[in-house]
């Protein structure tokens, strides 16, 4: 009987390094995967309005979908009531996660489904255009407004359990006062890490704004407006101009655009957001909305300011 051949120590090695790289990459994949979807360390969005007992807590990903589904409905006139009742559904549906599969071929934020006339895959895919489908079917119903919120979810949504848009009722309607600017800096988030390779600057904030908001929200006159003290470009939303009403809107409707930005600030690599004298600094993001040194300028009152890297 022949003896067993010795692996020569060179591979050996090799395989050891390899093995142990296999390792890393894993582990290095995991961290990963828990600091974009909310796993321990991970960036959070709070939200909290002045005498909330409980916070609701979300991550960077689902404020960002949250805050174009809130968006959306502004730019179409809709009371707060459709926007809890969007929000609610997208928490059950997806966990307000952009995901590309679902129930026989259910996709998105509100798992729409392209064989039930919903839009193709790639359009359900883009949250502007299935939050926008999700309103116009919801506009639909008679007194929608009035109706509890499984009923005129379910009418939209045709799902086999309607009861279950119940238990995100409460939550739904803290994100909503967020995200309308009715609790005003409400929402807090920590700092997140871009969550791709696409550059930001304020030339992405205004075109995100303007496809989520409508283009009232810009007014021509309005846009960059130089460089930040750190280098990175500004943009300079005066929110008189950008769809708000009576001067009891301006301020709900500032706050709505500073959070929006807020929520979307890994995405578009805002690095700082300016309102009413408060701000809030990717670099000091644990502290949340903190008080303007000096108080700011008297723009600072009335427009909303955003600063994206250089």
């Amino acid at each position: 009987m022949s003896a067993k051949p010795v692996l020569p120590a060179r591979r050996s090695r090799l395989w050891r390094t390899a093995a142990a790289l296999a390792v890393l990459l894993g582990l290095a994949g995991y961290l990963l995967v828990q600091y974009i979807t909310g796993g321990p360390g991970a960036p959070v969005c709070t939200v909290r309005a002045e005498g909330d007992e409980e916070a609701y807590e979300l991550s960077p990903e689902q404020a960002g979908n949250a805050a174009t589904i809130s968006a959306v409905a502004s730019a179409r006139g809709l009371p707060e009531r459709a926007v809890t009742i969007a929000l609610a559904t997208a928490m059950q549906e997806s966990g307000l996660r952009n995901i590309d599969y679902g129930d026989r071929d259910s996709v998105g934020l509100f798992q729409q489904r392209p064989s039930q006339d919903w839009g193709t895959v790639r359009q359900i895919m883009d949250p502007v255009y299935s939050a926008g489908e999700f309103y116009q079917h919801l506009a639909k119903v008679p007194g929608y407004s009035r109706l509890p919120l499984t009923v005129a979810a379910q009418k939209v949504q045709r799902s086999g359990y309607p009861q279950a848009y119940a238990k995100h009722e409460a939550n739904a309607a803290r994100l909503t006062g967020a995200l309308t600017g009715r609790d005003p800096g409400a929402m807090t988030c920590t700092e997140s890490r871009p969550v791709d390779s696409e550059p930001g600057g304020a030339a992405a904030v205004r075109a995100k704004l303007v496809r989520e908001f409508g283009p009232a929200v810009l007014p021509r006159t309005a846009g960059a407006g130089g460089r930040g003290a750190g280098g990175g470009q500004t943009l300079t939303v005066p929110v008189r101009q950008s769809g708000a009403g009576a001067d009891g809107d301006t301020a709900r409707r500032g706050w709505q655009l500073a959070t929006w930005a807020m929520a979307h600030a890994a995405e578009l690599r805002i690095e700082q957001i300016s309102y009413a004298g408060r701000m809030w600094s990717a670099a000091d993001a644990e502290k949340g909305w903190q008080r303007r040194p000096g108080n700011g300028a008297a723009s600072a009152e009335r427009d909303v300011r955003i600063i994206t890297a250089k």
